[in-house]
């Protein structure tokens, strides 16, 4: 596994854990009772950011080992994948 590969896994796991955690334990300004002129009401009552973005972290560093450590241990790879049969046999030197 490549460092770029490695770097786009992170990311990718970065951002589908972003998606997941931004909705959770959302209250918003209407369910709070205090609508900010000028906002919709399904605005976030206050403000959340930096403890969803840590979460989110922590959440896919833990995915991003798990994917990498599968990967790296040899239990999948590119080879199972290929249910067509296009790739090459393996050669003695892989």
């Amino acid at each position: 596994m490549s460092i770029s590969a490695i770097i786009v896994v992170f990311a990718v796991c970065w951002f589908l854990v972003l998606l997941i955690v931004l909705p959770l334990r959302l209250q918003t300004q209407a369910e709070a009772g205090s609508i900010v002129p000028g906002t919709p009401a399904g605005a976030p009552a206050g403000p959340v950011g930096r403890k969803k973005l840590i979460v989110t972290t922590v959440a896919a560093t833990i995915a991003w080992a798990a994917i990498c450590l599968t990967v790296l241990s040899g239990a999948i790879s590119i080879r199972d994948f290929d249910v067509m049969g296009r790739m090459p046999p393996v050669s003695a030197e892989d």
